[in-house]
């Protein structure tokens, strides 16, 4: 009887053995925060596992030995992209914690320089998450609008990305002489920005086919794994913190907060371009009053 070896074991690329190659968590690349764990024929990947939760900057150790108001500035650079959200963060958390009552007007002004940061970073999404999928000029109209909400940043702060923005009790300084034209100016053209960004993407079939039914995330499911902000809202989450527990001037805002409705990548995508006509409403609220 003829005897058939069947085979075990796949068949690598030039008779070489698999290889198991570790990537990361470095900066850049990973940026720090994610360590890859790769198994490789030749070049291609067959298979890998992702480790999350790494951090290089050691921001609490630091901490421990620093006043509240000597590790204010760390906080700006845990989010580069949103540094002045983030530093407030810091600071509304003090300022609570020692029921420090702020001036009104540091109130409205925190409220008006975060949401351009909102837009700001939204903007930073738009354009990679386009080009990552194929749209470059999307890209490049983002960072003509993200631009002149720089600048703004670059003559209150003196600073452009990690703004060391807020000061425990209210500001380091009042909004500098032309403030309020410049944001106005700001919001008067942002509408027909936006309106430039949905004509290009929301209906284009290459961008549909890439992103409806794509990464589906149930509600239940983005509150199991700990999403937050417009990824837990694209699920259909409608949670918040400005509306749940407001801080800032938020109180005093009339905004709507949008959600997704099948909470796949397309839903999150028209959420953050709702969000940011929302930005854009708060931020007008604000001037005025």
């Amino acid at each position: 009887m003829h005897q058939v070896e069947i085979a075990t074991t796949r068949q690598s690329l030039l008779d070489a053995p698999e290889m198991t190659l570790n990537m990361g968590p470095q900066h850049p690349s990973t940026h720090g925060v994610l360590r890859v764990i790769l198994k490789l024929d030749g070049e291609t990947v067959i298979d890998l596992d992702c480790d999350v939760g790494y951090l290089h900057r050691g921001m609490e150790k630091i901490a421990e030995n620093r006043m509240y108001t000597m590790i204010a500035p760390y906080w700006d650079r845990l989010d580069y992209i949103a540094a002045v959200s983030n530093g407030l963060v810091w600071v509304e958390t003090v300022e609570q914690m020692m029921g420090l009552d702020v001036p009104k007007r540091a109130h409205y002004i925190r409220t008006i320089l975060t949401e351009l940061n909102r837009i700001a970073s939204h903007l930073l999404w738009l354009g990679t998450h386009a080009m990552d999928i194929g749209a470059v000029t999307i890209l490049l109209w983002a960072f003509r609008e993200r631009e002149e909400i720089l600048k703004i940043f670059e003559r209150q702060f003196g600073a452009r990305l990690t703004c060391h923005a807020w000061r425990v009790g209210g500001m380091p300084n009042d909004a500098y002489d032309g403030f309020v034209e410049d944001c106005q100016r700001f919001v008067d053209n942002f509408p027909k920005r936006l309106d430039e960004y949905e004509t290009v993407l929301s209906e284009n079939r290459i961008w549909l086919s890439r992103t409806v039914g794509i990464g589906i995330i149930s509600g239940e499911d983005a509150i199991a794994i700990g999403l937050s902000g417009p990824a837990l809202r694209g699920s259909g989450v409608a949670w918040d913190i400005r509306k749940s527990r407001p801080y800032a001037a938020y109180a005093d805002m009339d905004f709507e907060v949008p959600l997704g409705e099948n909470g796949d990548t397309y839903d999150r995508y028209l959420v953050r371009m709702e969000e940011m006509r929302q930005s854009r409403r708060i931020i007008k609220q604000a001037i005025e009053n």
